[in-house]
């Protein structure tokens, strides 16, 4: 009898255990942080958009791959590079127009995504993998540089006047690296074309908004987003601070993910250590090497005992937002997914952040940021508007 109250009290012990492990989650191993999970929204599995700076695509494709999922319309994975491939046609069309005094870059926008969808329609991964140049891994930086010097070429008009063969040189060199589209394909035993596709998910463009917060305009009203990367010209709505994180976090609190561009230059964030914050102490935080030019991998190493410590973090207002803006310390830096809401044992909340570096860091390609950290280095947010509250939606004219 003895014995069997030793083998049922190991079994309850056991048992009590496990359900201690369940109930909080972790940043990296040997961490102190202690998350419990405030919810979690369906998603895709992580991607690696390799040495590219195409993050806007896999952050953006990512959301909107949720956003079926939210709707019943079934799990499916949509081609980054179908995207990045039109977005840079269109590019090269407004480069080439603007006599080359915007940017051309591999860079882009939350906003290309609807802007691409709408005129292009969308293709499944399966059908349009984008890798055509010998590579197992994404790597745009030959392709972008032929592309911009066949640009500039063009707009040093050698001729006289601009000929009718550029634009198929540029289609010609994506179809060399990228791949030719496909005019056709099939796909659980239908036959579509990327807008009959497009259509056939259900996806309304017109649902989708961006949304930000600084002052150098008016509060309630749109502006063209000014960042280097906006080669479209998006606009977003601007809304208060406070706004913006209550924008947010509606979202998560009824069933609808975010997608974040993002500041990822700082001290505070490690992909390596999965987490993003913004101590009080900065000084206790350490950076060995440099992140790439791109902002496409894990980048610099940062160090100190914040990572595996909960620790206090800066009060973040307004003014502070805005002075990293004005003083190019908060830059337009990375896209990401935000799919989850986490609360540290001190009550903090952190989002969960779905990145698109590859898994190999502890958080299995995640990283959980604070809401300081949200409310200082957000650039824009996309959601969908009905994710908006009323009162929001109202002021908006949504």
């Amino acid at each position: 009898m003895k014995q069997v109250i030793v083998i049922l009290t190991l079994i309850c012990s056991l048992f009590a255990v496990q359900l201690y492990a369940q109930d909080f989650i972790t940043n990296k191993e040997g961490s102190n942080y202690k998350f419990k999970v405030v919810n979690d929204i369906e998603t895709n599995e992580v991607q690696n958009q390799s040495n590219t700076a195409t993050c806007w695509s896999f952050s953006a494709l990512s959301f909107m791959e949720s956003e079926l999922m939210r709707m019943g319309k079934g799990k499916h994975k949509l081609s980054e590079m179908y995207i990045v491939r039109m977005a840079y046609e269109e590019k090269a069309d407004r480069y080439v127009r603007m006599h080359g005094e915007i940017n051309f870059a591999q860079g882009g926008a939350f906003h290309d995504i609807p802007y691409v969808i709408r005129k292009f329609g969308i293709v499944p991964e399966s059908v349009y993998q984008g890798l055509n140049y010998g590579s197992e891994k994404h790597n745009h930086g030959e392709l972008e540089a032929v592309l911009k010097a066949v640009c500039d070429a063009v707009i040093k008009n050698k001729q006289g006047k601009l000929t009718t063969s550029w634009k198929k040189a540029i289609s010609a060199i994506l179809d060399a690296y990228l791949g030719p589209v496909p005019a056709e394909f099939d796909y659980d035993g239908k036959k579509y074309t990327p807008m009959s596709f497009a259509s056939r998910l259900g996806l309304n463009m017109d649902d989708y908004v961006v949304i930000t917060s600084f002052t150098h305009h008016p509060f309630y009203t749109q502006f063209i987003f000014d960042v280097p990367d906006n080669w479209a010209m998006g606009m977003a709505y601007n809304v208060p601070l406070d706004v913006m994180m209550e924008v947010i976090d509606h979202s998560m609190d009824n069933g609808y993910s975010v997608a974040w561009a993002a500041d990822v230059s700082e001290k505070g964030f490690s992909f390596r250590n999965g987490l993003a914050i913004v101590p009080e102490d900065e000084s206790k935080l350490t950076m060995t090497g440099k992140d790439n030019a791109h902002f496409s991998e894990a980048g610099a190493e940062r160090s100190g005992n914040q990572f595996t410590d909960p620790d206090s973090e800066k009060e973040i207002s307004q003014e502070m937002r805005q002075e990293g803006y004005d003083n190019y310390a908060t830059t337009d830096d990375h896209g990401m997914h935000i799919t989850g809401v986490v609360e540290d044992q001190n009550g903090t909340r952190y989002y969960k952040v779905k990145n698109s570096w590859g898994t190999s860091n502890d958080s299995k390609g995640y990283i959980y940021a604070s809401e300081s950290y949200v409310r200082f280095k957000t650039l824009n947010v996309m959601v969908h508007k009905d994710a908006l509250t009323k009162s929001v939606r109202k002021k908006l004219h949504i």
